[in-house]
């Protein structure tokens, strides 16, 4: 899926995205994460924020972790955009 579709969806299903199925996009875009305890931390190829630190607490993502995810990605997508 495109970045830009992956933003859209994310924004469009803010309060009904699954933990898994935002751990799975981080883990496309970002690599593997660290785990500490119940906390999937996610390095980004830029220093600072925005940084993704989910943590699972059932089967449902957070509205605040996908707002981190979308900006994360956003973030990816200039990057992507200026070496074109």
């Amino acid at each position: 899926m495109a970045l830009a579709e992956e933003i859209s969806e994310l924004e469009n299903g803010r309060t009904n995205i699954r933990f898994a199925e935002l751990l799975k996009i981080c883990r496309e875009r970002f690599g593997g994460e660290r785990v500490k305890g119940s906390h999937h931390i996610f390095k980004t190829p830029w220093p600072g924020d925005p940084r993704i630190n989910l943590q699972k607490d059932g089967n449902k993502a957070k509205p605040y972790q996908v707002d981190q995810v979308v900006a994360a990605l956003r973030r990816l997508a200039e990057i992507v955009e200026d070496k074109e």
